[in-house]
């Protein structure tokens, strides 16, 4: 398949029998085809026009990862638009699914019932298409991180990461995504973390790995793409890639250099460009997907998708 051998991916590798049937699943279609992930899940939030009540109070508001119990049919509605768009993949409604994070909501003691919720309302709308059909947990940065802000340690980062993947464990995700990775410290923690909720659930699943990388050509926390991959390649994860941060134009040499190391699938997930001064995207879908197919055409990337 085109971009099936990016990198040095093996698409005979030997798929490890620990992991569950979707899990193998979704490592043996990527041998055979490019992936399509869905695209940004607050675009799709923020065009529902919702309300403080939807919410579930004034408190609430802006808290996107509470809308899995208070607007569950709005977040499995967009799963279901995803999926019928073509999406292989959609990520659960939990970017900010970390107790640090919900812990500005007041919510931090909920975090693994969120993310439970979360997964399992993803899994449902999976079930309505045909197909292998998969759940990427999603896995924020949280608003922390030990090489930029500072204001946490590392076995704090471990444990919320910990928190996190049970619920989404539990929930039925298919694979975890640790995305828009901004220090490798963080990553570090949530592999680990990760590996102890794994051991807690009895479950495994193929990891997700994506970094961001500024317009300065590093993470914000001064790591290159090889540099990156260098400190995360231990991990064994099944994807490593970019996603979100300069939108697809700017990620080429990036994504260049990933595909030449990387022993892994490589993915790609950009925003539509940099937002200009009213915070509005400028790239267009034609735009976007004329940069992807460059993208594949080259070899380099197994999975693709929009952030």
């Amino acid at each position: 398949m085109t971009g099936s051998t990016a990198g040095g991916y093996n698409p005979t590798q030997e798929i490890t029998p620990t992991f569950d049937t979707r899990g193998r699943e979704f490592l043996e279609l990527l041998k055979h085809r490019i992936l399509v992930l869905d695209g940004a899940m607050g675009t799709m939030l923020q065009a529902a026009k919702l309300t403080a009540a939807d919410f579930g109070g004034p408190d609430l508001e802006g808290c996107n990862e509470h809308l899995v119990v208070s607007r569950p049919d709005v977040v499995r509605g967009v799963h279901e638009a995803y999926f019928a768009a073509g999406a292989d993949i959609v990520e659960t409604n939990t970017f900010g699914g970390t107790p640090l994070v919900l812990g500005e909501y007041g919510l931090s003691e909920r975090a693994v019932e969120l993310n439970r919720i979360a997964a399992q309302l993803a899994r449902e709308a999976a079930a309505k298409f045909p197909g292998p059909r998969f759940v990427a947990g999603s896995m924020g940065p949280t608003t922390k991180a030990i090489s930029v802000t500072g204001g946490v340690t590392f076995p704090q980062l471990v444990d919320n990461y910990r928190v996190q993947a049970t619920g989404l464990l539990e929930g039925g995700a298919d694979t975890l995504l640790v995305e828009t990775a901004q220090d490798t410290r963080n990553v570090k923690a949530a592999i680990i973390g990760i590996r102890d909720a794994e051991r807690a659930v009895g479950r495994r699943v193929p990891l997700m790995l994506s970094a961001t990388i500024e317009p300065m050509g590093t993470m914000l926390g001064g790591q290159t793409i090889d540099a990156f991959y260098a400190s995360i390649e231990h991990a064994g994860a099944a994807t490593v890639g970019l996603n979100c941060a300069t939108g697809p134009e700017f990620m080429a040499d990036r994504l260049r250099t990933l595909a030449s190391l990387a022993s892994c699938a490589v993915t790609c997930y950009p925003n539509a460009g940099l937002p200009d001064e009213n915070g509005r995207y400028g790239e267009t879908p034609d735009m976007i997907a004329s940069a992807l197919a460059r993208f594949v055409e080259q070899g380099w990337i197994n999975i693709i998708g929009g952030c």
